[in-house]
Formats: structure tokens, C-alpha cells, sequence
């Protein structure tokens, strides 16, 4: 299993960036799909997810800019960030599991991870 984050970058506050993650050796829509990401500094933490019906859930501080959404053709993942902010700036990871609803923004519920991809946004 691999999956393979990409689609970050440099970018200036209120700019948009859409990470994409590209899963091999699973099948998405068969699993819970997260975004996660980690500051200079801080501990990984959640920022979206999706579920095998489609249902969403976002921390609050990206709900409204932030839109996960899930490809099964291309067996893609996606996080299209709006309105971006430089507290935004993190690597941003991407993770598939089964988690039960309630503990989906738990990491630890995840089995596989992404290698990250950097997203940095200046004021």
C-alpha cells in the first residue's frame, strides 16, 4: 500500500492550493480518508475527512475554506484549500483506515500514511 501526497507549495495568504492524494495498492472509496497536517513545532494534528458514503468532517478552523473529496476513478483523494491563512502552513499528510466516525480526527486510528507535502503560506 502506498499513498502518495502531492500538490503543495508557496503560496500568499488568501490563496488557494489543492493537495491530491494518490492511492495504490487500496481502493479509496473502501476506506475512511483523512488529511492531517504538522506545524514547525506543534504535534500532527486533523484537518478533514471523508468517509465511505462520502460524509465529511472538518476542524473548525478550515471549515468553510477547506473541501475534501474523493476521486474513485482516479482512486484519489483531494483537499481543495481556499482562503488560506499563514497559520495554514504545515505538511500536510494524508491517511486511510476504518475508524469509527466518532474517532476518525484520531491519527491513531489510521494504518497508512503519506509521505507529507509542504504547504507554506505568507502573509
Amino acid at each position: 500500500v502506498q499513498l502518495q501526497a502531492f500538490g503543495g507549495g508557496l503560496v500568499q495568504a488568501g490563496d488557494s492550493l489543492r493537495l491530491s492524494c494518490a492511492a495504490s495498492g487500496l481502493t479509496v472509496r473502501s476506506y475512511v480518508m483523512g488529511w492531517f497536517r504538522q506545524a514547525p513545532g506543534k504535534e500532527r494534528e486533523f484537518v478533514a475527512v471523508i468517509n465511505r458514503g462520502s460524509g465529511t468532517y472538518y476542524t473548525d478552523s478550515v471549515k468553510g475554506r477547506f473541501t475534501i473529496s474523493r476521486d474513485n476513478a482516479k482512486n484519489t483523494v483531494n483537499l481543495q484549500m481556499n482562503s488560506l491563512e499563514p497559520a495554514d502552513t504545515a505538511v500536510y499528510y494524508c491517511a486511510a483506515g476504518t475508524p469509527a466516525w466518532s474517532a476518525a480526527y484520531s491519527e491513531r486510528m489510521y494504518y497508512y500514511w503519506g509521505q507529507g507535502t509542504q504547504v507554506t503560506v505568507s502573509s
